[in-house]
């Protein structure tokens, strides 16, 4: 099955769907999931912002949101970026935006894995994590 990729910014573009596909499919095979069904959408900060006040309380900007729906090992969930936080986060990490996108993509798809970023700890292993799928793309 494939993945979903819905760009509903009006300017900040996405990186090929057809690379996202097979580079994402390779990061849910490595981590011992089975591709469910996953879907990717890309806002703008106040698209976001909406969605994370609504469904999670939080009056706060964010650069991603994930909704976990697996089943056992199938991955089935929602991710949603602002890419307007993307583009604020790469100049703040005074990284291109092509790679903070990517890093944003995997970091979500971790979540779904089970992965955590709220202790320091958490962090440390989420990075690790972010950087070695990143090293696995074409």
């Amino acid at each position: 099955m494939n993945i979903q990729f819905r760009k509903l910014h009006p300017s900040l573009k996405i990186p090929s769907k057809s690379l996202l596909n097979k580079w994402l499919i390779e990061c849910i095979s490595h981590e011992g999931f089975i591709l469910g069904k996953l879907s990717y959408t890309f806002l703008t900060d106040q698209e976001l912002l909406v969605l994370n006040r609504e469904f999670l309380n939080h009056d706060t900007l964010t650069d991603v949101i994930t909704f976990d729906y697996n089943q056992n090992n199938i991955i089935i969930g929602e991710i949603y970026i602002s890419l307007d936080r993307v583009l604020e986060n790469s100049t703040i990490n005074n990284v291109d935006f092509s790679t903070e996108i990517l890093r944003i993509i995997i970091h979500g798809l971790l979540h779904l894995f089970g992965y955590k970023d709220k202790m320091p700890q958490q962090k440390i292993e989420m990075t690790t994590k972010e950087d070695y799928y990143l090293s696995l793309l074409p």
